[in-house]
């Protein structure tokens, strides 16, 4: 006698696993071609430097090159913003990522012959580099549904960490066979691949037609969104503090403790290395975690950064400091996929390119600054009051920051979202 099943009504079905976004054909492209994009952010200067060491580039000629990237960067970054609100985000990627493609053609031909050609070009790079930041953040709005996007920023972010581990002896490898010239178009074959691979298979997706003002009062409309929004003024504040000091101390003083206090390179090496299994490791646990309060959590793991410069004034064991920035890229991560992903939350999103174009622009457009101030203050003040100084604000700047009442969730209507977190949950 067969067994009698149980009335349909009866049985509580588990819930389903949670699908992996890259089984999602869209976002999938659009993650081929961020991380395409991120390998020849990365790869430039490494390729550059290479034509340093074979001496077809001198040191201050590449100094030029890299400021030249940096300026062009910083000025389209703004630009994009407003375009990546204004029309398709997929065209604004596919135009960006054409431009800096373009540049890397003008830097082979420049290339031991012309240093301005070689400038502008470099320029060109830096420019498409920033143009297509925020769009790649807003278009991973706009593909990927609410539930999936932490999940889907931490993909983001692997990938990066992972080309940065992965890149240099790779390109090492590929530069015994190839010279710098084919080094540097295939840094614009990855940008040909970040151009045209995600909108493949889709169509043009534009925004809601609304009248058009002038670039500087859309960019304006961009900065009074970003006020209304308590939590990302004070978090881009501690951001952009961070980096300026943190990423400074990573700069400067990290090579000089490594040679002087160590009297070798592999400190350097390990700590670099460290830092980004780091942040590998940190972008695995977020993309699972939901904490109970993620804006608590985030700049928690901002302030751990503090433990760098921190550990280059003592002392200790070289093992202590890798350790130091192993920790330093666990937080960042901790840090920067719910801060995406509450932005991406949070914003209107037909606003959301300009707010991500001046979280760009402020954070790492300000870092040069610091790198350009830290050398001189140790040479100044000596290198432990420096170092004390850029820890002191990287534990304080996110500390403040989580006094702002809206920074405990990264969102204005925190208790809502909050019940609704913890019900999906159980």
């Amino acid at each position: 006698m067969p067994t009698p099943t149980a009335p349909a009504a009866s049985v509580v079905a588990d819930p389903p696993a949670r699908r992996s976004i890259l089984l999602d054909k869209a976002f999938l492209r659009l993650w081929l071609g961020s991380t395409s994009s991120g390998l020849a952010t990365w790869a430039l200067p490494f390729v550059l430097g290479l034509a340093v060491f074979d001496r077809t580039l001198t040191a201050t000629s590449l100094g030029v090159l890299l400021a030249a990237r940096t300026a062009g960067f910083l000025a389209a970054v703004p630009i994009s913003g407003v375009l990546a609100d204004r029309y398709s985000r997929r065209r604004v990627v596919l135009w960006s990522g054409l431009m800096a493609a373009a540049a890397a053609p003008l830097l082979a031909v420049g290339l031991g012959r012309s240093l301005p050609l070689m400038v502008a070009a470099a320029a060109l790079a830096g420019a498409g580099q920033g143009a297509c930041r925020p769009a790649f953040q807003a278009l991973t709005a706009e593909i990927v549904d609410a539930d999936n996007r932490q999940q889907a920023n931490a993909a983001m972010t692997l990938a990066v960490r992972s080309t940065t581990l992965a890149g240099p002896a790779l390109t090492a490898l590929l530069a015994v066979v190839f010279d710098i010239s084919a080094l540097l178009l295939g840094v614009g074959a990855l940008w040909l691949v970040a151009a045209l691979v995600p909108g493949l298979g889709t169509a043009s997706v534009h925004l809601t037609e609304r009248r058009r003002s002038s670039f500087v009062a859309e960019f304006s409309e961009g900065i009074r969104e970003a006020r209304r929004h308590p939590w990302f003024v004070a978090g881009l504040a501690a951001l952009t503090a961070v980096i300026a000091a943190g990423y400074s101390a990573t700069g400067v003083a990290l090579p000089m403790v490594s040679r002087d206090r160590y009297g070798t390179e592999m400190v350097l090496a390990g700590a670099m290395t460290g830092y980004t299994i780091g942040a590998l490791v940190g972008a695995l646990l977020i993309a699972r975690w939901r904490p109970r309060f993620p804006g608590w959590v985030a700049l928690a793991g901002l302030a751990v950064y503090g433990f760098a410069p921190l550990s280059l004034m003592l002392p200790v064991d070289p093992v202590v400091v890798i350790a130091a920035y192993v920790v330093a890229g666990i937080g960042i991560e901790l840090f920067n996929v719910p801060w995406f992903t509450a932005t991406q939350r949070e914003v209107a999103p037909d606003k959301l390119a300009r707010i991500s174009s001046l979280d760009f622009l402020l954070s790492y457009g300000l870092a040069p600054v610091g790198l350009a101030l830290i050398a001189p203050a140790i040479n100044t003040f000596g290198t432990q009051a420096v170092l004390a100084t850029c820890a002191l604000i990287c534990f304080l700047a996110p500390a403040t920051a989580a006094l702002t009442p809206s920074a405990r969730h990264f969102s204005r209507q925190p208790e809502e979202r909050t019940v609704e977190r913890h019900a999906e949950a159980d």
